[in-house]
């Protein structure tokens, strides 16, 4: 079964200042959002407390929402931990409270519904942990961006590593503009997923790359627009059916995960689309910006060594 046809030629590149128009709104619409509702932090990064409750038997979420509400806590995060007997609670921390008094508030909620309800566990996380948490997940996808960055000048040429890194920072700035714009609560399992974004994107870039340097190898009389849109064209069918396939299981996480998982879930489906998207239209646009050519990536002499060798076999 084929979803693309082998000849495929959409001109990919024509379509580039359209692709480059809509990426600048959409960063634009970020920034905007970012600078007025910044992130909702989860508890991770501002602080909290965690509660882990026991059942004797399984217990409806619902159920505990509602008791929870009644007690005064309408936004504490509820789901089952390990069992459908075991639920963990999340909420944020009261000023001046203590975990055992908050602890103990919940308790007198759930007993009030079930008596048999028992405390198993409780956490609590202090803002400045959380604070030292946004500090070391801003450096680690700042670290990552480096040695992309690194990797794909010695791997290909610094034009294409430009082009890889835009679409990069292109692909969390966006996933970041969807989280503050819907004010989805940011935690350590979407910053998790942002970090797996940047693989993804930055595998399903290499791949395109790579077929712009075996075409710029084999297509010697073709402009550069022309080697770019046979490439992408070329790789067209993977980058589909791997996007397609990995966007499938995600939904499964999303609707089926549970509350814990959703934040990540949605990080990845955000970051998947827009990095299937980024890989097509925005790394390979900006190496064409920079004028990319066949010398860049085969200097004279790599040729020269390259024809001797076939002359002397």
């Amino acid at each position: 079964m084929r979803l693309i046809k082998p000849n495929t030629t959409i001109d990919f590149v024509g379509y580039g200042k359209y692709a480059i128009m809509l990426s600048a709104f959409l960063i634009v619409v970020t920034f905007v959002s970012l600078g007025f509702d910044k992130l909702t932090f989860g508890i991770d990064f501002t602080g909290g407390v965690v509660v882990e409750v026991g059942y004797p038997d399984a217990v409806e979420l619902q159920s505990v929402r509602e008791a929870l509400a009644d007690g005064g806590y309408p936004d504490a995060t509820v789901q089952h931990f390990g069992s459908a007997d075991a639920v963990m609670i999340r909420m944020a921390s009261e000023q001046g409270a203590e975990s055992s008094e908050v602890s103990t508030k919940v308790m007198n909620a759930l007993s009030a519904q079930n008596s048999k309800a028992e405390l198993r566990r409780v956490e609590f996380v202090g803002p400045q942990v959380g604070n030292e948490l946004v500090n070391k997940g801003g450096l680690a996808l700042l670290y990552t961006v480096i040695a992309i960055l690194i990797y794909v000048i010695v791997r290909f040429h610094w034009k294409l590593a430009a082009g890889a890194v835009a679409a990069l920072v292109h692909d969390v700035l966006i996933t970041l503009g969807v989280f503050s714009l819907f004010h989805l609560d940011f935690d350590l399992t979407v910053l998790a997923a942002l970090l797996a974004v940047i693989g993804y994107s930055l595998n399903d870039t290499i791949v395109v790359y790579d077929r712009i340097r075996e075409n710029f190898r084999r297509m010697r009389k073709a402009t550069p627009d022309e080697v770019v849109n046979a490439s992408i064209n070329q790789t067209l069918a993977r980058t589909i059916m791997t996007s397609g396939t990995t966007i499938l299981t995600l939904l499964a996480l999303f609707f089926l995960g549970g509350e814990i998982i959703h934040g990540f879930a949605t990080a990845l489906l955000i970051g998947i689309l827009v990095g299937t998207y980024s890989s097509i239209f925005v790394a390979s646009a900006l190496a064409l910006r920079l004028k990319i050519t066949s010398h860049d990536l085969f200097p004279p002499k790599e040729e020269d060594a390259e024809k001797a060798a076939r002359v002397t076999r």
